[in-house]
């Protein structure tokens, strides 16, 4: 159970995320690079004191999820750049690494080896449609590391379900699926120029899956 103090803080550090999402997506809005490094890190900033105010880092688990934030936290600023160059691949690399701590997290926390494979098994479909849908419009010395990317983020959405196996948990796989939509809009976003209507439900998703997370740390 949470104290008083550390509810206090998880509901402020929430609610900061889910202000400045708001302010982001008007920044998207408007084109505004300027709100865009306004917003962008403070709402960051406000899941990674989420995880803090839940204790996640005086346990294993907790630990793997808070460095998997941070690693969110600095693919977010780098991708914050309008081009698909050098700082967009950073922050792929970023992303890719903080998946693999989502990864070894559910590791630490226990899985379900049959329905891990499974899950592998049927989400690496996915994943391969998903990518070859990408890949006409992906740059061809960025093919490489988009598709190491969806593999991680399809392995990692498999173990969020074997994790979820072992010790039930209802945040953990919404989180984990609703990060992997957000990267698809990422993806539509950089590599096929979609509208604002795509960050309209992609960015809400990225930032209510990591504040699950975060929460998930304290399960």
């Amino acid at each position: 159970m949470l104290s008083e103090n550390q509810c206090l803080l998880f509901t402020i550090a929430s609610l900061t995320t889910g202000i400045c999402v708001l302010g982001l997506l008007v920044s998207e809005y408007k084109a505004s690079q300027v709100g865009k490094w306004a917003f962008k890190p403070l709402a960051a900033a406000g899941f990674i004191v989420s995880a803090f105010a839940v204790g996640a880092h005086e346990h294993g688990f907790g630990q793997w999820v808070l460095l998997a934030l941070f690693l969110s936290m600095i693919g977010d600023i780098l991708l914050i750049p309008a081009r698909v160059g050098g700082a967009f691949a950073a922050g792929l690399g970023a992303f890719l690494l903080g998946h693999v701590a989502f990864a070894i997290a559910f590791i630490v926390r226990g899985i379900d080896g049959l329905y891990t494979t499974i899950a592998i098994g049927l989400f690496s479909l996915v994943g391969v449609a998903i990518y070859r849908w990408l890949k006409p419009n992906v740059p061809p010395n960025l093919r490489g590391p988009v598709m190491a990317y969806v593999a991680v983020i399809t392995v990692m959405v498999a173990l969020s379900v074997g994790t979820t196996v072992y010790a039930a948990s209802t945040l953990i796989p919404v989180a984990a699926a609703l990060f992997w939509l957000s990267d698809i809009s990422v993806a539509r976003g950089r590599f096929m120029d979609a509208g604002f209507s795509n960050r309209l439900w992609g960015i809400p998703f990225y930032f209510g899956a990591q504040v699950m997370f975060a929460y998930a740390a304290l399960i």
